[in-house]
């Protein structure tokens, strides 16, 4: 099953995230990952993540993501986390 984790970053926190990054993502690399990006404001700069992943239930995902190095290092504001449903792929060449 999937599940999508949307979160918000802690005010005035790019310099966590930068610092965080390079953890987070060897963590990915883990994870039954299907997409992940960040959220960004109006200078580029992430102030948010999606994450979608496979996982066997709710329980097992949120543990997931608890693990993640953006979690455990408090860089996140608001986390919500649900089941998904992949319906429509229109996926064109990234820029």
């Amino acid at each position: 099953m999937l599940f999508a984790l949307v979160a918000h970053d802690q005010p005035n926190s790019v310099a966590r995230r930068a610092e965080l990054r390079p953890d987070h993502l060897k963590y990915l690399d883990t994870l039954n990952l299907v997409f992940a990006g960040p959220f960004l404001n109006d200078k580029g700069e992430g102030v948010g993540s999606i994450v979608v992943i496979e996982a066997d239930d709710l329980a097992a995902a949120r543990a997931e993501f608890g693990r993640d190095p953006y979690a455990i290092g408090g860089l996140f504001d608001s986390i919500t986390i649900k089941p998904w449903k992949f319906v429509v792929n229109n996926s064109k060449p990234l820029p």
